[in-house]
């Protein structure tokens, strides 16, 4: 039988290393991989893709990321591109202008080092937009930009009391100064203009381009539910799976509403029914316990130190009760869901590992592959235990690196010795653990290649030193099997993650072979073509 598709003339990444040179595809399958001797597949309406030198790989799979929100941001005041007071507020103010029919300004991606104490104010938001209420999420997305009119609407006044899981920062005087963390932000984002449906789909779409174009062919969606004005994806996702045009594969994590407990698993069990139709399956769930460590939230094991480097009486935020989380995971793993943990501080870290133990010990051995996404802190002592429960480290790379929001709002507060334990990419691997890997885009780029490239080099692109925990940094082909088979393995998608006979034709084509090249390079390889199933989604050839 002839091929529908033959890849030659380059490199090709197969499970065993940089071993063949030809691929063959049939229909949705690679049928055959190895050198010339497969060009026999070759038949009159084959068509032959020519590698010219570069590297065919396994579709990149993102573990972790919120494409709905992000494709919304970049038809809104997206502010993902500047890096100074200055820059963010003249594109706040040209954004505001040529949309004066907008009741409200919406965007965000504004970054915190931009401001002092990452705290920007109200009044240099009412100095550009006076007339109509403003809200920002910040590039973490963890807290929110207004002006004075928004908080006028909410009616947050200096006798607000803050939320039990968020903190209206406040001047010297005690008047809400314009930037609200966590749980409060939705003070003012449940009165923001929701998105309507078609909204959602055309950003879900759109987001879905910008992936294939990053030679993304899978991820999952870290937050199928409503939080904190956030847009709900899930009837996005439920009308593109029926009509065909979601393209990817998709792992949907249904949000666990952590003012609930155990009574909403009954919910979640006919969500994942309601919702899993072709390439969207609701299989895991999203358990958000702490926040992040630039605003103190993050869940420490020890407390944050202040300016002058002593201990404070903040340990961050947990937002799912410790004693309570075991007997919520042992239940959702014995009804099958895969649990999906934001764990940011050390804390966090071992109350999930915890559970997760409590679920094996009560339950037994079983596939449902809980993760830990972004693990900025784990303690020396917790690292073992992954490989041990069989639990993922969900790695978020391009995070690990010097830059102001990392050396001026976080290791200082940290100490010396916690700072040191950020990002354990190396140790984890080491110690045996499953390395899966995501972006949390729109927090940050959802470009592979950036995130490999600040893996292996801990620094990043356009860089230079220092390095940050030299020792952390991991081997290329490493880097690379945590976008694919890593998450593969997350997702549950058996079939993709590698380039074999039999494995689903989800590929991608990058203009060079980062192999050959020098480690600093990586950031720049590009991404010629994308195939899900063995159809182009993507090219730029």
């Amino acid at each position: 039988m002839h091929a529908d598709l033959l890849f030659t003339g380059g490199a090709v990444l197969t499970p065993e290393g940089r071993t063949a040179t030809t691929v063959a595809v049939t229909g949705d399958r690679v049928t055959a991989v190895g050198d010339d001797g497969v060009r026999e597949l070759a038949g009159p309406r084959t068509e032959v893709v020519d590698l010219a030198g570069g590297l065919l790989l396994p579709g990149f799979q993102d573990a972790h990321v919120h494409p709905v929100p992000a494709g919304l941001e970049l038809g809104q005041c997206d502010l993902t591109g500047t890096r100074t007071a200055e820059d963010t507020l003249a594109a706040v103010r040209a954004y505001a202008l040529a949309h004066p029919e907008r009741e409200w300004i919406l965007g965000g991606g504004w970054s915190m080092e931009a401001f002092e104490g990452g705290t920007p104010t109200k009044e240099l938001l009412d100095a550009v937009v006076p007339d109509r209420p403003v809200y920002l999420p910040n590039r973490d997305h963890h807290g929110a930009w207004v002006n004075s009119r928004a908080l006028a609407l909410a009616g947050i006044t200096r006798d607000t009391p803050d939320p039990a899981d968020g903190r209206i920062e406040r001047d010297a005087s005690g008047e809400p100064s314009g930037t609200l963390q966590e749980g409060a932000m939705e003070l003012v984002g449940r009165l923001a203009p929701a998105a309507t449906q078609a909204d959602r789909l055309a950003a879900l779409l759109h987001a879905q381009r910008a992936l294939h174009a990053l030679g993304i062919t899978a991820w999952q969606d870290a937050l199928v539910g409503g939080y904190l004005g956030l847009d709900d994806p899930s009837e996005a996702y439920r009308t593109a799976a029926r009509d065909g045009s979601l393209t990817a594969r998709v792992v949907g994590a249904l949000w666990w509403d952590r003012e609930r407990g155990a009574e909403q698993i009954p919910e979640l069990v006919e969500r994942r029914a309601a919702l899993s139709h072709g390439r969207f399956r609701a299989g895991s769930v999203k358990l958000m316990l702490d926040g992040v460590a630039e605003s103190g939230t993050a869940a420490l094991l020890d407390p944050y130190l202040d300016g002058c480097g002593c201990a404070t009486a903040n340990r961050g935020t947990s937002f799912v009760d410790a004693a309570r989380l075991p007997e919520y995971v042992t239940q959702l793993d014995a009804l099958g869901f895969q649990c999906h943990f934001h764990a940011l501080g050390d804390r966090a870290v071992r109350d999930a590992l915890d559970a997760i133990e409590a679920a094996r010990a009560a339950n037994g051995p079983s596939d449902t592959r809980p993760h830990l996404a972004h693990l900025q802190v784990v303690h020396p002592d917790d690292v073992p235990r992954f490989a041990r429960l069989g639990a993922t480290a969900n790695i978020q790379p391009l995070w690990a690196a010097h830059e102001p929001q990392m050396d001026e709002l976080t290791i200082p507060f940290l100490g010396p010795e916690r700072a040191a334990w950020q990002y354990p990419f190396g140790s984890l691997l080491r110690s045996g653990a499953t390395l899966a890997a995501g972006s949390d885009w729109p927090v940050s780029s959802p470009d592979p290649l950036q995130g490999i490239h600040v893996a292996v080099n801990r620094v990043q692109p356009g860089g230079a030193g220092p390095v940050f925990l030299p020792g952390e940094r991991v081997a290329l082909a490493h880097a690379l099997t945590a976008y694919t088979a890593g998450s593969a393995y997350v997702n549950h998608l058996d079939d993709t993650g590698r380039v074999s006979a039999g494995a689903l034709a989800d590929l991608v084509v990058l203009d060079r072979d980062p192999f050959a090249g020098a480690p600093e390079e990586i950031a720049g390889t590009r991404v010629r073509r994308t195939y899900v199933g063995g159809e182009l989604v993507h090219t730029a050839d």
